[in-house]
C-alpha cells in the first residue's frame, strides 16, 4: 500500500512538472509587441450603440476574417452585416486602399455609417452594401470634428479654423495671421478634461471653438539633433508661476457666417472648461475657474448675443476645485441638468435646474460616482458608474429621480465598463477581474443579462504567469491602502526573494484595480515577467490617487512628494517584515509622476531602497508646467517651503544606492532639463547616477525602441538588485 502510494505521489509530481514545462516563459518580445494583441483578452471591437436606437454593432473575428455585426437589443439577435474581404472589395471599385482592419466607424443610423480612409470620407451602407466618397480633403488638416447630424468637419489648418463640407468644398471660419494666435485647438495644456477645441451643436446649426493667444508664453528650445548641426525648435512651455495663453470662446453661425464672441470677462487668464451645449441650442455653458483653480463659477451664454445670460452657481475650495466634465442634460430637455461634485467631500450627483436652482443631491455617502453614462428619456432614472462596493472595484447603477434609491445593475465584482442604449431599456456590460479575462454582455436595465455576447480565454494560459494578489493595509488607525502583490511563477515561500515597488502615486492615478491582470498595458505585462525573474512586485496606491474622496486625494496639496513618500515606505514596511521577502534587496520603478516619486524614495528613504529607475521623472517642480502644478502647489512664489521640499536635488547628499535616470530628448510634458539638472547636482555631490536617453523620444519610448528599454531596465536590476 506504501508502494502503491508513493507511486502515485511520484505521478502527481511528474504530472505538476509537466505541465509547468510545458508553459511558455513571456520574453520581453512578447511584453513589447504582444501586449495588445496575442496576449490580450479577446475584446469585441468597436462595440457601440447607434444614435437614438436599441440596436448595437461590434466587430469580431469568423475564419479569421474581421466581420461586423448587428445586434438588437429587445430579442438579443445578432447577425453579421459585412466582412473585411467585402469592404475592401467596395473600396477597390472606388479606387481606394485596401486596409488590414475595420476602420473607426461611427453610425449615422442602424444601416449607415462614416468612416476615414486617408482623406477621404466614406459613408457606408451595410444593409445596401455600398460605399460613396461623401467628401475629401486636398489640403493640410489637423484636429478634425466631424458633426454627427450633416458630416461637416471642423478642422485647422496654420492655425485657422475651416469647416469641410460636401464633396470638398471648404469654408474659412477664421483668418487670424498674427504668430501665436491659434484657432479651434485644445486650450489649457488639456487640463479639467479638454482635449479637443471644437464643439458642434446638437443639430449642428453652430460651432463653438477656442481661440488662444500664446504670444505671452515663453518658448521653450526643444533641439532636433536629427539636422546637420542640431537645430532649435521654439515651443511653448509655461512653467509654474509664468504666464499662461489666454483663451477665448467663439461661435460660429453656419447660416449667416458670423462668429460671435463670448464676452467672459476678466481675469483674461481664467480657465474657460466644460464647454456644453444645451439640447435646444440656444446656450452655451462654461465652467470658469480662476487661476488659483479654488473657485469655479457656471455661467450660461446667449449663443445670438455672446452675453452671459445668467452665473447659475459657484464653487469654492480651500485647497483646489476640478470639474472634468460639463452639464449633463437628461435626454433632449433643456429645463434640468445633472452636475458631478465633490462639494460634500466624494464625488456625487447633484440635479440642478437651468436657471441654476439646486433641485437636490441624487447620490450621497462616502464613496465616489466616477462616471455619468445615461438616462432613460422619460427621465425617471440616471445611469452611472461608481466605486462604491469598494474603490478598486466599478459597478453600474442608477438613480429613481423621484426618491433617490439606487440600485446596483452588475452583480459580479470587479471592473464593469458600460454603456447605456439611448431608450435607457438596455446596456452593454464589459467585465474583468483580477483573474478573470473578461466577457461582455447584453443586459436589461434591470440588470438582468440577455444575451453573453463574449466570453474571453484566458491569452495567458499556455504561459508562465505568477500569481497576483490585491491586499488592503491599515498603515494607521485612521488609514488603509490598497496594495498589489505579483508572485513569481515558481514561488516558494520558503525561499525569499528581492522586491521591487512599482509606483505612480500622482494625482488622477489609481494602479491597484481589480481588473484583468491588475492593470492593463505593457508596462503591467513587464512587471510580470520581472515576477518570473526571481522578483516579486508590490504595488500601493498613496494618499493623493483618486477614487477614496477629497480629503484623501488633496491631501498632498502644497507638498507634493512628502505624504507619497510616507504611506508608500509604510505600506512596504508591512511586506518587508515577510519571512520571503529579502528587505536587503529593494528597488523601485516608475516613470513621470512615477519616476518622480521613485527619485524621492531612493533619496528620502534611502535606508531601504538599494535600487531605483526613474523614467521622465520631475525633480524640481519649479520647471513643470503652470496648470497642473499649480493646482497642487500653488506658485513657486506663494508656496516656496513647499516646492523646496519637493525638489529631489535638495536630497542628493542621501543617495546610498543605485539610481537609474531615463528620458527622452524631445520630452515635451517632463523636459530634458529635469534629469539634466539632476545629474548637475549629483556631479557637484560626487555621487555616480547612472543615465539614458533616448534620442528624438517624447514622454513615452513608444514602437521599437520600446524593447531596447525593457531590455536595459531588466538588465540594470539584474546587474543591481
Amino acid at each position: 500500500m506504501k508502494l502503491k502510494m508513493l507511486f502515485i505521489l511520484a505521478l502527481l509530481l511528474i504530472g505538476i512538472e509537466t505541465s509547468y514545462a510545458q508553459k511558455k516563459q513571456l520574453t520581453l518580445e512578447d511584453v513589447a509587441f504582444r501586449w495588445r494583441t496575442e496576449l490580450a483578452p479577446e475584446r469585441l471591437q468597436q462595440l457601440q450603440w447607434i444614435d437614438r436606437e436599441d440596436e448595437f454593432f461590434y466587430i469580431d473575428e469568423v475564419d479569421s476574417v474581421e466581420t461586423l455585426f448587428k445586434g438588437i437589443a429587445f430579442n438579443g439577435k445578432v447577425n453579421s452585416m459585412l466582412n473585411l474581404t467585402q469592404l475592401n472589395s467596395l473600396l477597390e471599385k472606388l479606387e481606394g486602399k485596401p486596409v488590414k482592419h475595420f476602420p473607426k466607424l461611427h453610425w449615422i443610423d442602424d444601416n449607415r455609417c462614416w468612416f476615414w480612409g486617408g482623406d477621404s470620407m466614406y459613408v457606408l451602407d451595410v444593409r445596401k452594401k455600398s460605399l460613396s466618397v461623401y467628401t475629401h480633403f486636398t489640403g493640410q488638416h489637423n484636429n478634425e470634428d466631424v458633426a454627427i447630424r450633416t458630416l461637416a468637419v471642423a478642422f485647422t489648418r496654420e492655425n485657422n479654423l475651416f469647416i469641410l463640407q460636401k464633396n470638398g468644398k471648404e469654408v474659412q471660419v477664421t483668418r487670424d495671421t498674427i504668430p501665436g494666435i491659434v484657432n479651434g485647438e485644445s486650450v489649457h495644456r488639456n487640463e479639467f478634461g479638454i482635449y479637443k477645441g471644437t464643439f458642434w451643436s446638437p443639430k449642428n446649426n453652430y460651432l463653438a471653438f477656442y481661440r488662444k493667444d500664446e504670444r505671452m508664453v515663453t518658448d521653450y528650445p526643444y533641439v532636433d539633433f536629427t539636422t546637420r548641426p542640431a537645430t532649435a525648435k521654439p515651443g511653448k512651455y509655461p512653467m509654474a508661476g509664468m504666464k499662461n495663453h489666454i483663451a477665448s470662446i467663439g461661435v460660429y453661425h453656419l447660416k449667416s457666417g458670423r462668429t460671435v464672441w463670448l464676452n467672459t470677462g476678466e481675469p483674461a487668464d481664467q480657465y474657460l472648461t466644460n464647454v456644453t451645449w444645451s439640447p435646444d441650442e440656444k446656450f452655451i455653458y462654461v465652467a470658469q475657474i480662476n487661476r488659483d483653480q479654488n473657485h469655479m463659477r457656471l455661467i450660461k451664454y446667449d449663443v445670438q448675443t455672446g452675453e452671459p445670460a445668467k452665473q447659475l452657481f459657484e464653487e469654492k475650495e480651500e485647497r483646489y476645485v476640478e470639474p472634468m466634465t460639463g452639464p449633463f442634460f437628461i435626454g433632449n430637455d433643456p429645463e434640468r441638468f445633472l452636475w458631478l461634485s465633490m462639494r460634500d467631500g466624494w464625488n456625487h450627483i447633484y440635479l440642478y435646474k437651468e436657471d441654476g436652482t439646486l433641485v437636490k443631491q441624487l447620490t450621497k455617502g462616502d464613496w465616489d460616482v466616477v462616471s455619468i453614462d445615461g438616462a432613460d428619456p422619460s427621465g425617471k432614472y440616471v445611469y452611472f458608474t461608481a466605486a462604491r462596493q469598494l474603490p478598486i472595484q466599478r459597478n453600474l447603477y442608477r438613480v429613481n429621480l423621484k426618491n433617490n434609491r439606487i440600485e446596483r445593475l452588475t452583480s459580479e465584482n470587479g471592473t464593469h465598463r458600460c454603456q447605456i442604449s439611448y431608450s435607457g431599456k438596455y446596456f452593454l456590460d464589459e467585465f474583468s477581474s483580477l483573474n478573470t479575462p473578461g466577457w461582455t454582455r447584453l443586459a436589461s436595465s434591470d440588470g438582468k443579462t440577455i444575451r453573453k455576447l463574449l466570453t474571453s480565454s484566458n491569452p495567458l494560459k499556455d504561459y508562465q504567469v505568477g500569481q497576483r494578489e490585491i491586499l488592503p493595509l491599515k498603515v494607521n488607525e485612521q488609514l488603509t491602502l490598497y496594495s498589489r502583490l505579483i508572485y513569481p511563477f515558481h514561488f516558494d515561500s520558503t525561499r525569499t526573494y528581492p522586491l521591487i515597488v512599482y509606483v505612480y502615486g500622482g494625482p488622477h492615478s489609481q494602479q491597484v484595480r481589480d481588473t484583468w491582470l491588475g492593470g492593463s498595458g505593457s508596462w503591467n505585462l513587464w512587471l510580470h515577467y520581472l515576477a518570473n525573474q526571481g522578483y516579486i512586485i508590490f504595488t500601493v496606491d498613496n494618499r493623493g490617487t483618486r477614487f477614496r474622496g477629497k480629503a484623501f486625494e488633496q491631501e498632498t496639496f502644497r507638498r507634493l512628494g512628502t505624504v507619497e513618500v510616507m504611506d508608500q515606505v509604510a505600506a512596504l514596511k508591512q511586506i518587508l517584515t515577510r519571512p520571503y521577502v529579502d528587505s536587503s534587496r529593494v528597488g523601485v520603478i516608475g516613470w513621470s509622476y512615477g519616476g518622480f516619486m521613485a527619485t524621492s524614495l531612493m533619496l528620502r528613504a534611502p535606508e531601504i531602497f538599494k535600487a531605483g529607475i526613474a523614467g521622465a521623472p520631475v525633480i524640481d517642480w519649479r520647471y513643470y508646467e503652470t496648470i497642473y502644478t499649480e493646482r497642487y502647489m500653488d506658485t513657486p512664489e506663494t508656496n516656496p517651503e513647499g516646492y523646496e521640499a519637493a525638489n529631489t536635488r535638495k536630497y542628493i547628499d542621501n543617495l546610498r544606492g543605485k539610481l537609474f535616470l531615463i528620458h527622452g530628448t524631445s520630452d515635451n510634458i517632463v523636459m530634458w532639463q529635469h534629469t539634466i539638472l539632476f545629474l548637475q547636482s549629483a556631479i557637484k555631490a560626487g555621487k555616480q547616477p547612472d543615465y539614458f536617453v533616448y534620442p528624438g523620444h517624447q514622454h513615452g519610448i513608444r514602437g521599437k525602441d520600446r524593447l531596447h528599454l525593457l531590455t536595459r531596465m531588466t538588465e540594470w536590476f539584474r546587474e543591481n538588485l
